[in-house]
């Protein structure tokens, strides 16, 4: 589904870049600090916060506090906002998230982008932190905000819902981009990037309008749905007056600790999903991944650091999925279910043998095999991360389920990375008689705010 790389397991969250301050048992101080779990009965270690230990006190706790408890390990997990790149790009996959698309209101413009963007820049920094969201219409946005905001001021906004009241920052990230359609409603046509030009049409398309694009795009994620809520719905009173909700969708991945060591996720086709995805220890990872710090001349420097996400809804056809075999599935991917090795042996990680024949003579691997075929080498070395979430977003009349992959991948440039990949995808792809791309963006994400800074602010401020 748009390439055969995809995620890692969970590992412990330190974020792209920056520091993450002092630590007190791997999690920062200043997360525990602001963000306190209720008393339970007895002294509750990290390791031991078990379910029963917490349902089984709620009551008692209410009556008498006792000594609050540390947070476990995965509500500790804390990613910083500032940074060379917007945090949500190379940060590990989360269980739980948000994409959220956002057109701006009639008579809003670059003045009103400028506004919006420092309070939701305001709100991420906080919310990341483990602190309550302040931030709102008519209110400072804290470092690098302020700006006049008063005319979108609504009494329902600047208050923290409270809905994560009791969690840590639970590696919670938020990433924010601009569609074409930005450049034109904030007057800034001439900045726009030749890289965001419309993606092509694919025969696999069955995109709804209506759920596609947008002048602006929030990725959320987070260890914790609670926590991941919170920040969709401080963003989205953060918008006031200023922006609506063109599309929104909920996603989810395993969760961290379930498996007894960091794996590649599975999709629900129960296929592992993201074996090919580039490396950190590949000489050319960033450059695949981020625009250069320093562009060439004649491209966009307010991207420097930055990266395009395409994202697609993919719908998987699960009924059809699953009268396979199993030794069908494995021939349509080229890989085992398993274990995500290669049909020619090994491990998950083992350089698949596309010249291995079979006693029928035919390749081991098919010559349409949906590894095979979207195989950066296969592909003039076009490669992008992929970073997806699924879905599931209920159970037709006819008992067909509506779910798939919530597709986003990361490239310096999608003219080199997403569309040749998709490209040789639509044309002769196994996998596609069980999939459907039922919505697509294409946004410009740029690099991450420095301190002082909001995101976007090289773009709405040059």
């Amino acid at each position: 589904m748009g390439g055969d790389s995809g995620s890692t397991g969970h590992t412990g969250r330190t974020g792209d870049t920056g520091d993450t301050g002092d630590t007190v048992g791997g999690a920062p101080t200043a997360a525990i600090s602001r963000r306190r779990l209720l008393g339970t009965a007895g002294a509750v270690g990290a390791a031991g916060l078990a379910l029963g230990a917490v349902g089984g006190a709620t009551g008692y706790a209410a009556g008498r506090p006792e000594p609050v408890a540390a947070l476990t390990t995965i509500g500790t997990g804390s990613v910083p906002f500032h940074g060379v790149h917007q945090p949500g790009i190379t940060t590990p996959t989360h269980s739980n998230g948000h994409l959220v698309a956002f057109d701006l209101l009639p008579g809003a413009g670059r003045k009103e982008a400028a506004a919006l963007l420092r309070r939701w820049s305001a709100s991420a920094r906080a919310l990341m932190a483990g602190e309550p969201a302040t931030s709102g219409p008519g209110t400072s946005g804290g470092k690098g905000g302020g700006g006049d905001a008063a005319s979108d001021a609504s009494p329902s906004v600047g208050h923290d819902t409270g809905i994560a009241l009791d969690a840590g920052p639970s590696s919670l990230t938020v990433t924010f981009g601009f569609g074409r359609s930005f450049f034109g409603r904030t007057g800034l046509a001439d900045r726009l990037p030749a890289a965001l030009d419309p993606l092509p049409a694919f025969s696999s398309d069955h995109l709804d309008a209506r759920r596609s694009d947008g002048d602006l795009w929030i990725q959320i994620g987070s260890d914790d749905a609670l926590v991941a809520f919170h920040a969709l719905r401080t963003l989205q009173k953060d918008a006031g007056a200023a922006a609506r909700v063109r599309w929104q969708m909920n996603g989810f991945n395993r969760s961290p600790g379930v498996t007894p060591h960091p794996m590649t996720s599975r999709n629900l086709m129960g296929q592992i999903d993201g074996t090919g995805n580039p490396k950190p220890s590949e000489p050319d990872y960033d450059q695949r991944i981020f625009v250069p710090a320093h562009p060439p001349t004649g491209t966009t420097d307010w991207m420097a650091g930055g990266s395009y996400a395409v994202v697609r809804r993919i719908r998987m056809l699960l009924d059809d999925w699953e009268k396979l075999s199993v030794s069908a599935q494995e021939h349509v991917i080229g890989r085992r279910k398993s274990d995500g090795s290669p049909l020619t042996g090994g491990t998950e990680t083992t350089e698949m043998d596309l010249d291995r024949m079979g006693p029928d003579g035919k390749p081991v691997i098919p010559v349409n095999a949906h590894a095979r075929i979207s195989k950066p080498e296969a592909n003039g070395g076009a490669a992008m991360l992929r970073r997806p979430f699924s879905f599931h977003d209920g159970i037709g009349t006819d008992g067909t389920p509506d779910a798939g992959l919530l597709f986003v991948c990361w490239q310096a440039d999608p003219l080199k990375g997403f569309v040749p990949v998709q490209r040789k995808l639509d044309r002769g792809d196994a996998l596609s008689a069980f999939i459907r791309h039922e919505s697509s963006g294409l946004f410009a994400v740029p690099g991450g705010a420095r301190q002082g800074e909001y995101v976007g602010q090289r773009l709405l401020e040059s």
